[in-house]
């Protein structure tokens, strides 16, 4: 089928696409797109031929007929793989959470090395032989794996290769009386980081053409081994945060730093405890890897047996002397968010009710600061994006889909947390200064989320402006060939807006967008810093536990603040995108 279609694909290319010399030479334009430009062409000028009609809806046809013959079988079963994979994982993970359950973290972490060793066996076998045969990679998808997210994704696994060892070092001091496995699996977790990150910076961008079957499956089980280790990460750090208090006590002032195992089993080295302070707080690097890697994983199982356009797109450069305002403004942001940081981290410590209370007194104070400057930065991007009136992308894209599904997704977590607080907060009245600090908080959290979804959501879907400015040179170029007295006036309407944007001057509105998302981006990093590496003020302000009861506010912020904790990243990469193509 696949052969039939290329033919009738050509054929209807031979017939009604016929190109000069200078056309091929210059932009490669695959043949959807010169449809494209010759029917922007002969609507202006003639009526539509019924021929070219229907050989249009014959190329929709075998593209889609194409599309649907490299899908096979292997989408449903790689699906079914991950699905198992991720429910086994989940019961494991959150069984071994829990001491009075017969299955503990060595049956926990067994599993993960398998999972480990298995992906591992996929990528040395995607690399050593899918890869170096003929035909296997075509196409390279321009959008997936951009350096700026393979480098993240390098410094995050050398911090979490850092932590591996802080662990190997931790655990050898408890051989000789706790499992082995203990040791054995940071082991081939470091290996695993290794072999991974150096998968994903070569092959994150490959569309393969052979195996799918067996790919698809190798990339699903990446993605759920990834979703397996964080999830497992996930929860140890929560532990690590969290202690449940005894009944009929008030809650203890800081839900802080679960045991180690056994309190019988004593390490025998001097070092233990600041190995395991170390890796502890290494944490949140570990966590934002195995993000990353699932999203790449992900983006290459979409583009498995995909046929993608073969010339390449503009790639625009980042320029930071363009901006001034947002940055330093979100320079002096993050220093004093680090210093109230550190500040609430040494003060909520203290025995002194009085020393608390100004501890969480600042902690909100800053936090409210933070979020309405950026509600109102986020206002005036969306404001801009009214004014402009640059195209909405058509083109498909898995990077641009995911980027949408896991910003609107990840920020539910945060959602869910700020409503519940707020109903917790009306319901009780909302007395003393707190109380009115915290829910001011949590309402200006809810409308800073829904406001910087909408910008981001916005600035991906929107053609870069470099983009634009070629589109209208080159469309005015064809149609000048074609058409003289046409091209004059669509010279005179599109160079009234896209040409009087220049590239090294870049116009009002493209400095605001700039701006805009210089500053969000490092204000989304301090608003991860701060619970990603212990901020726990849910726990610390007893307003919500006393409504909720303990059970029921744990369970929710320990669910919703991860995913909490992702959208922050996730934003800051979000932004960095939006902030290139502005």
């Amino acid at each position: 089928m696949t052969t039939v279609a290329q033919k009738m694909l050509q054929t209807c290319n031979k017939l009604f696409f016929r190109k000069t010399q200078n056309d091929v030479s210059e932009g490669h334009p695959s043949n959807i797109e010169t449809a494209a430009q010759m029917d922007n062409i002969q609507h202006l000028s003639s009526p539509p031929n019924p021929c070219v009609e229907a050989a249009r809806e014959h190329i929709h046809h075998v593209e889609a007929v194409m599309e649907r013959a490299h899908h096979g079988g292997g989408w449903l079963l790689s699906g079914i793989i991950c699905i198992n994979i991720l429910i086994l994982g989940c019961a494991l993970v959150s069984g071994s959470a829990f001491n009075s359950v017969a299955i503990t973290a060595v049956h926990r972490q067994i599993f993960l090395i398998i999972l480990l060793l298995l992906t591992m066996l996929w990528m040395l076998f995607y690399t050593v032989v899918t890869c170096r045969k003929d035909q296997a990679v075509l196409f390279k998808d321009s959008h997936a794996g951009p350096v700026w997210l393979r480098a993240g994704l390098v410094l995050f696994g050398l911090l979490s290769l850092l932590m591996d060892i802080f662990k190997i070092a931790t655990y050898v001091g408890y051989l000789h009386c706790d499992s082995a496995v203990k040791v054995a699996f940071p082991v081939v977790q470091a290996v695993f980081l290794f072999v991974q990150t150096y998968f994903l910076w070569i092959h994150a961008k490959d569309c393969v053409q052979l195996h799918t079957n067996f790919t698809r499956c190798g990339l699903t089980l990446t993605l759920s081994t990834n979703l397996v280790v964080w999830m497992a990460a996930v929860t140890e750090e929560s532990l690590h945060q969290t202690e449940i208090p005894e009944l009929n006590v008030n809650v203890s002032h800081k839900m802080y730093r679960a045991s180690y195992g056994e309190k019988k089993c004593k390490c025998n080295l001097s070092a233990c405890d600041t190995f395991k302070e170390a890796f502890y707080y290494l944490y949140p690097f570990n966590i934002e890897y195995s993000l990353f890697a699932s999203a790449m994983a992900y983006v290459m199982w979409k583009n498995v047996g995909r046929l993608v356009e073969n010339h390449s797109h503009p790639h625009a450069k980042f320029s930071p002397k363009e901006v001034c305002v947002g940055p330093l403004t979100g320079i002096l942001l993050v220093v004093a968010g680090l210093v109230t940081f550190i500040i609430y981290e040494m003060d909520i410590l203290e025995e002194d009710e009085g020393n608390r209370n100004r501890a969480l007194l600042i902690h909100f104070i800053m936090n409210i600061v933070i979020v309405s400057l950026m509600s109102l930065s986020t206002l005036i991007g969306c404001i801009i994006y009214r004014l402009d009136h640059r195209e909405h992308v058509s083109e498909k894209n898995p990077t641009r889909s995911l980027d949408v599904g896991l910003l609107v997704g990840a920020s539910m977590g945060q959602f869910i947390i700020s409503y519940f607080s707020i109903v917790a907060l009306v319901a009780t009245g909302a007395r003393g200064y707190l109380n009115a600090l915290n829910l001011s908080w949590a309402v200006l959290t809810v409308l800073q989320l829904g406001l910087q979804n909408y910008f981001i959501i916005e600035g991906l879907n929107r053609e870069p402006f470099h983009v634009m400015q070629e589109a209208a040179l080159h469309t005015n170029a064809c149609a000048s060939q074609e058409h003289a007295e046409l091209s004059t006036v669509m010279e005179i309407n599109t160079s009234s807006y896209y040409l009087t944007v220049s590239k090294n001057k870049p116009s009002w509105k493209r400095r605001v967008l700039k701006e805009v998302c210089a500053f969000l981006l490092l204000a989304n990093i301090i608003l991860w810093i701060m619970p990603a590496f212990g901020a726990r003020p849910q726990f610390d302000h007893p307003i919500e536990i006393k409504f909720y009861k303990f059970t029921m506010w744990a369970a929710i912020v320990n669910i919703g603040l991860p995913f909490g904790i992702f959208y922050r990243m996730h934003s800051v990469a979000s932004l960095f995108e939006v902030y290139l193509i502005s």
